[in-house]
C-alpha cells in the first residue's frame, strides 16, 4: 500500500460519519487484543475477558470489566463476544461463563478449545448457556466457515499462531472477519502467523469481501511480509496494531520499526470506521 494511500485510509478512519450522513462506527480498545466494535445498531466485543498479562501486556481495567460483567453503558446490547484463542492472555473461561450467566442475550463464536474449557468450570445448571455458544472446530488447512447471525455475518478461518511450523502449531487460532449490519467489516488476526502461505491458500475467500479495518498483531508491521499480507493480499482499507507491550503505552518506548503506523497502545482509546466502499 502506497504512503498516500495510507494516509486517505486514516482520513477517512478518524473522520466523523454521522456528517456525512452514514452511520457511527467505532471501536474502542479494551487492552491487549480486546475492543469493542460498534456499527449503527450491532455492537460486539472481541477477545474482552483475560486475566494474565504475562508480565508484559496490559490488562483491561477493573472498572471496565465490572461494567461488561453488568451491560452497563458503553457496554450494553452487547449482540456477540468472539474469542481468537485459548491463550489466558485473550480468554479466561471462568470470566466468559459469568458474561454468558449474567448477560443472557450474548451469543459466543470461540474455537473449540475454548468451549471446552468453558464447559470444564461450567455446572449442570448451566447447560441453557450453552445454547447461545457457537464453538469453531477448525484445524490448518480447513476451509473457512461462514455464519448468518442476522445482522452480523461471521466469516471464520484458522491461522496458525506466531511460531509456526515449530512453535504452537497446537492451538487453534481463529482470524474472525465479521460483517455488521452488512456494510461494515472488520478482521480480527488473533496472534496469527505473518506469512504469506496462510493466505494464498484461500485467495477466493479474501478476495470475496473488502475489509475496512484490519486489527492485526504488532509483529505484522515490523516485517515485509505482515505489511504485504494486510496492504496487498487482504487489501485492508486500514490497519491497527494489537497486541502491544505496556511499554508501548510511552510513545518513546516504540520501536524504529514500528513508528507512523496506527497502534491500540492505551485501553479506552478510540478509532472511527466506515465502509471503504
Amino acid at each position: 500500500m502506497s504512503i498516500n494511500r495510507k494516509i486517505l485510509s486514516l482520513l477517512i478512519l478518524l473522520a466523523c460519519t454521522d456528517a456525512a450522513g452514514q452511520v457511527e462506527s467505532s471501536i474502542q480498545y479494551l487492552a491487549n487484543e480486546g475492543v469493542m466494535v460498534t456499527h449503527a445498531d450491532s455492537k460486539i466485543l472481541i477477545d474482552p475477558l483475560f486475566n494474565n498479562s504475562y508480565g508484559q501486556y496490559q490488562l483491561v481495567p477493573d472498572e471496565v470489566r465490572e461494567a461488561i460483567f453488568a451491560g452497563q453503558a458503553p457496554y450494553d446490547s452487547v449482540d456477540a463476544v468472539f474469542v481468537s484463542h485459548h491463550h489466558d492472555d485473550h480468554f479466561s473461561a471462568d470470566d466468559m461463563l459469568h458474561l454468558l450467566r449474567s448477560q443472557t442475550s450474548i451469543r459466543l463464536y470461540a474455537p473449540a478449545q475454548a468451549v471446552a474449557a468453558l464447559r470444564q468450570v461450567a455446572g449442570e445448571d448451566d447447560e441453557s448457556v450453552f445454547n447461545r455458544v457457537t464453538g469453531l472446530d477448525l484445524d490448518y488447512g480447513d476451509p473457512p466457515v461462514s455464519i448468518d447471525a442476522g445482522e452480523i455475518t461471521i466469516d471464520a478461518v484458522h491461522i496458525p499462531h506466531s511460531g509456526w511450523p515449530t512453535a504452537r502449531t497446537d492451538v487453534q487460532n481463529i482470524a474472525f472477519r465479521i460483517t455488521l449490519q452488512g456494510d461494515g467489516t472488520v478482521l480480527h488476526l488473533g496472534d496469527a502467523d505473518a506469512r504469506a502461505v496462510h493466505f494464498t491458500a484461500n485467495e477466493s475467500y479474501w478476495n470475496a469481501r473488502s475489509i475496512d479495518v484490519a486489527l492485526a498483531p504488532f509483529w505484522f508491521f515490523s516485517s515485509d511480509a505482515g505489511n504485504d499480507i494486510l496492504g496487498e493480499q487482504l487489501d485492508v482499507g486500514h490497519s491497527i496494531g494489537i497486541h502491544v507491550p505496556d511499554a508501548y503505552a510511552d510513545s518513546g518506548n516504540i520501536p524504529d520499526e514500528l513508528q507512523g503506523y496506527d497502534l491500540f497502545t492505551k485501553p479506552g482509546e478510540q478509532r472511527q470506521f466506515v465502509d471503504s466502499q
